[in-house]
């Protein structure tokens, strides 16, 4: 097939690998513009440019994809199909028609459960058994299009959002390939989606990372896996920002007699193996094991206790 493809993160990239290994002409890459990074703000491209330059695939990076020029640009391509991989943009009914087999969004999640960004790290927040990839039908709405194909995936209990991303997105090239056969041969019956069973998830803030103990220590644990790697969790230790990059939680029976604490008390340290130290929350305890502290490297519990020795009755947040 000629293939038009849409998508910006590192999650798109297996995507556009597969397509291009099973054999498919991609004849553009529509990408989002170049934007700054990092401290030093420096200009940089998103992965799915990268990628299709050392390929040699024209690359297009409209502001607006519902721009006149942009519609102009994108129609003049002939194409069989467009494929869609968190992009970051809503399609004009003029771009959804445009292709053959119209426009097919790899979206990580279950639909319709999960519509909008950032599902991956939602279903570990809510504490998702498992959750999934679909290859959908794109319509003018938001992630609302008929159901192609479907892969379901456990959440392994230390699961983080960096783990669950690399997954899907391999899961999902599969599914993809899949997903383009299966039109050809005209062997795909598209579902529609339960709208009775739609759920909507919002971005990920970088604001959402301050560790709140006054929730439950099971739900701050799935806060620092599903935040991980971005935009990670942290806390404040005698003023100074502690980032928490691997934690585990206490259940309130096996706090030991130590449940009348306050909320962010650190109730316990260890040093044994990785080490840990334990802080209250309103149901349980939050065990951090690797942690990094303002100015210093970041390391396991044990390395820090070493030369920060914390007592216990400290106040953290």
């Amino acid at each position: 097939m000629n293939v038009i493809f849409m998508g910006t993160p590192d999650f798109a990239v297996p995507v556009l690998e597969a397509i291009k290994e099973a054999g498919h002409n991609v004849r553009l890459v529509v990408t989002q513009p170049d934007k700054p990074k990092g401290r030093g703000k420096k200009v940089a491209c998103s992965p799915v440019k990268e990628w299709a330059l050392h390929q040699n695939i024209p690359v297009y990076q409209p502001e607006r994809i519902r721009n006149p020029e942009a519609i102009e640009m994108i129609t003049t391509i002939p194409a069989d199909v467009c494929v869609v991989a968190a992009f970051g943009q809503i399609l004009p009914r003029e771009i959804l028609d445009h292709p053959k087999y119209g426009c097919v969004n790899v979206h990580a999640s279950l639909l319709p459960k999960y519509r909008g960004a950032a599902p991956i790290q939602w279903a570990i927040l809510n504490g998702d058994e498992y959750t999934g990839v679909t290859t959908m039908q794109m319509g003018p709405g938001l992630d609302d299009g008929d159901i192609l194909l479907q892969a379901r995936v456990d959440i392994a209990p230390d699961e983080t959002g960096g783990s669950l991303f690399d997954k899907l997105s391999h899961i999902g090239a599969d599914l993809l390939v899949e997903t383009l056969a299966g039109l050809a041969q005209g062997i795909i019956i598209p579902r529609p989606q339960d709208e009775k069973k739609a759920s909507h998830v919002g971005m990920i803030r970088k604001d959402m990372g301050k560790l709140d103990f006054t929730v439950p220590a099971a739900t701050l644990e799935r806060h620092v896996r599903g935040l991980y790697p971005w935009p990670g969790t942290y806390t404040y230790l005698a003023g100074k920002s502690l980032k928490v990059y691997r934690a585990s939680y206490i259940a309130e029976e096996d706090l030991s007699g130590k449940g009348n604490a306050a909320v962010g008390e650190v109730i316990d340290t260890d040093q044994d193996g990785e080490g840990s130290i334990a802080v209250r929350c309103q149901n349980g305890a939050l065990a951090l094991h690797e942690i990094q502290l303002e100015g210093k490297k970041r390391m396991s519990v044990s390395a820090f206790l070493n030369g920060h020795p914390i007592e216990e009755g400290t106040i953290l947040g």
